[in-house]
């Protein structure tokens, strides 16, 4: 009866949770056991747990004391912000702080006073930890939402930055994007970027605060309005390609790039009341641990899964020592209900006889030191312990010396075995072992490797209880062929056994800073402004001449003065008479016309100037 019990509670943990179980003890007819399930921690509020950043420096409010108006009230500009005064000033940390009574507490700006120079600041979360978004970004603006802002998204920890969603009141005015809503996308686009007029435009109304990354409204595409198809969602989350990635974040940036105008334009004799001020930040999310784990804990300062299934690293990403006899893989949400955890286990090699002592036979002897690359070896002669496997060794001819150890003279030579340092476990990298200390590795050969596919020779390292595949083929390395060179990627469509598995970055050699990608795909772009999953385009603001250089001229901040037009953003094409960068300046003072004027009379005067000293000097020489 009990044991009934227990499966009937077992199964009714398992249709209550979403994952929320790894593992259940469990009776079966080979007695009782742990069976294991894909797993994943509960989602929680991700900001307390977020490092916050503000660029440029000075651009929060308060020091020096400045005044401020608001759009409710511009013309009584009586408000003040003041960094020394606990009441009066507005830091980083109320956008993050809880609210008493109603009383919103906001982080704020320096006010546009130097427009038309743009008034831009960078709000980056970082969490030193992989999460994955499961409700939606909320901002929440006192005083009047942006007129223009980009949200972007880091998966490296902040290296490099992708646009995740832009926002304007024009968005091709802003952008040169059209206007989309989340609720047009379908279940083709679902992880397009986007560009929203739908949090930009002046309302006028103090409730309309909020601006939103609708993280559920995209997972409705897969699960319904209400959410209640979720097993279709996970389904489309393993299958469709790149979608679990785009919900995953390292790091998120929002950069502000225009204020509030109140509905109207830049009103240059009132510029105190244009700002920024942030009440709140709402981030929910999960720790991605990979479905290897259903507990994170915030320790040492950031978040780390606590692994299962044998699994170790801060989003569990690889196998621990001893149990490595398959390549890593992440759990999977298939088959519904309770997904594949894909355990790690540890190698099975079965029972070696008992070997014979042979003598004058060679062995391996570490005889120098274990380095993170290479591992040298010697050879010897040993009465009590031979490998019973073939060695991988350079066979030569070997001298005995009067010691009983082969001489590394003439013909004989040390032979050198080449190691992917991300095989050894990390109590052995790095180590030095003294040859007294008489420590041997017995390397064997397998004929049936698991390489998928990209190599067909493995080893058994003895000394570090691992098997690893010997010269990975198809631009693969690690201990089964399971990562790509630096310079390729892995190409998320194929199968691990793929001769294409991984891409060449290709990355533009002029924009990025070397051949070298995430992940993604996406490279390390070399200068501000370069964007582009191969650093191969400009962002707004920027226009590209062999790298991005800032725009000189645009239809925005940047006119061309007295009639003049911007030609690609490089250069102003100014009308006779004036001269400058944006055509602001005259050739000469005072109006064209009588610039125009008193140069043709200059000129005209010149010319009979000329001509008179000329008839002059002939007459003199035909005296």
């Amino acid at each position: 009866m009990l044991h009934h019990v227990a499966i009937l509670l077992h199964c009714l943990l398992l249709v209550m949770g979403q994952y929320d179980i790894c593992k259940s003890w469990v009776t079966t007819d080979n007695g009782p056991m742990w069976e294991f399930y894909a797993c994943q921690p509960k989602a929680m509020a991700m900001k307390d747990f977020a490092t916050v950043r503000v660029e440029p420096s000075g651009i929060t409010c308060g020091d020096p004391p400045e005044r401020f108006c608001t759009h409710e009230n511009p013309y009584l500009c009586s408000d003040e912000c003041d960094a020394s005064n606990p009441d009066l000033a507005h830091p980083p940390k109320l956008m993050f702080d809880k609210e008493d009574e109603g009383l919103a507490t906001y982080w704020q700006s320096v006010t546009w006073s130097r427009y038309p120079k743009p008034l831009l600041a960078n709000i980056t979360l970082s969490w030193n930890k992989t999460i994955e978004l499961t409700d939606d970004v909320v901002l929440t603006f006192e005083y009047g939402r942006p007129t223009k802002m980009i949200l972007e998204k880091s998966l490296d920890n902040g290296r490099t930055w992708h646009p995740y969603q832009y926002y304007a009141d024009e968005c091709n005015e802003a952008f040169g994007m059209p206007a989309r809503k989340v609720r047009e996308l379908s279940t083709t686009n679902v992880n397009r970027v986007i560009c929203t007029e739908e949090y930009s435009r002046w309302v006028g109304s103090k409730k309309e605060k909020d601006v939103r990354f609708e993280v559920k409204d995209r997972f409705a595409i897969f699960a319904g309005p209400e959410l209640r198809n979720m097993d279709n969602l996970y389904t489309r989350l393993e299958s469709a390609k790149g979608l679990k990635d785009f919900f995953t974040v390292t790091d998120l940036r929002m950069r502000l790039l225009k204020p509030a105008l109140g509905g109207t334009y830049v009103q240059r004799e009132n510029l105190y009341k244009y700002f920024y001020a942030i009440s709140n930040i709402e981030v929910t999310g999960r720790c991605k641990c990979n479905l290897h784990a259903n507990q994170c804990i915030f320790k040492e300062g950031s978040l780390q899964c606590e692994c299962e299934h044998n699994t170790t690293g801060q989003d569990c990403g690889r196998c621990k020592k001893n149990f490595r006899s398959k390549s890593w893989r992440a759990g999977s949400y298939l088959p519904r209900p309770n997904g594949s955890p894909n355990v790690c286990a540890a190698p099975n090699f079965g029972t070696k006889e008992t070997p014979k002592p042979v003598t004058n036979r060679p062995i391996i002897v570490l005889t120098t030191s274990i380095s993170k690359t290479t591992i040298s070896t010697t050879y010897a002669t040993e009465s009590s312990w031979v490998p019973t496997a073939p060695l991988i060794t350079t066979q030569q001819p070997e001298r005995t010396s009067s010691s009983g150890v082969a001489s590394l003279e003439d013909n004989v030579t040390p032979a050198k075995i080449d190691v992917d340092p991300e095989v050894l476990p990390e109590t052995s990298r790095g180590i030095e072992v003294k040859p007294e200390s008489d420590v041997r590795i017995s390397i064997e050969t397998f004929p049936d490797c698991e390489c998928y596919g990209h190599s067909n020779r493995c080893s058994f390292i003895d000394f570090l209880n691992l098997v690893t595949c010997i010269s990975c083929k198809h631009n693969t390395r690690g201990q089964h062929c399971q990562y790509c060179r630096l310079g390729y990627f892995r190409n998320s469509s194929a199968e691990l056994d793929d001769e294409n598995v991984c891409v060449d970055c290709n990355c533009n050699r002029v924009g990025s800073l070397a051949n070298r990608c995430n992940e993604t795909g996406y490279c390390e772009c070399k200068d501000a402004g370069v964007t582009g999953p191969k650093c191969d385009d400009c962002l707004p603001g920027y226009y590209w001449r062999q790298g991005c250089l800032p725009n000189v001229c645009d239809d925005e901040l940047l006119i061309c003065q007295n009639g003049g037009t911007c030609y690609e953003n490089q250069r102003c094409l100014c009308p006779p008479g004036t001269k400058g960068i944006l055509c602001e300046q005259t050739k000469c003072e005072g109006e064209d016309t009588e610039c125009d004027s008193v140069s043709r009379t200059y000129l005209s005067l010149s010319v009979f100037l000329a001509s008179v000293v000329s008839l002059h000097m002939q007459q003199l020489l035909d005296l």
